[in-house]
């Protein structure tokens, strides 16, 4: 009994708890998964390797060198099948904040982010009731380099 005491509780402190239905953040203005390079090249922005910076504690994620692959034709997030996956905002070529129901991620396309822009993005999670405290740095040292 206490075992299982245990894994509700640390499951519990892992999510975001909501009363009621859940929140509806606004999420980025003409976002466009497509959105292609103005080069002659035409590559679609948003696809490609995206590395997990920060995250909201999810029971289905653990360990370090967390990363998505995201393509048209095989998705391959971190959230759970089913979910919504929303973007927050974008640059398309250096952050991205995501969420999929309780779950949230600060991603880029490197393995970390100047201070400045998670300070910015910390301040879009405060703006919808995000409790900062709930924030996990990603551990992406010592990660190798996958093609």
């Amino acid at each position: 009994m206490l075992c299982v005491l245990c894994l509700i509780l640390s499951v519990a402190h892992a999510q975001t708890v909501h009363l009621g239905r859940c929140p509806t953040p606004p999420v980025q203005q003409d976002f466009n998964v497509t959105k292609v390079t103005a080069d002659a090249y035409g590559v679609c922005q948003y696809l490609g390797r995206w590395y997990e910076v920060e995250k909201l504690p999810a029971v289905f994620e653990r360990g370090k060198c967390q990363q998505a692959t995201y393509s048209l034709l095989l998705p391959t997030t971190t959230s759970l099948p089913g979910d919504p996956y929303l973007v927050l905002s974008t640059d398309y070529s250096d952050f991205s904040l995501v969420c999929s129901v309780d779950f949230g991620w600060i991603v880029s396309r490197t393995r970390s982010l100047p201070s400045d822009v998670i300070s910015r993005l910390h301040g879009d999670l405060e703006a919808i009731g995000v409790d900062l405290r709930c924030l996990t740095v990603s551990d992406q040292t010592g990660c190798k380099t996958v093609a």
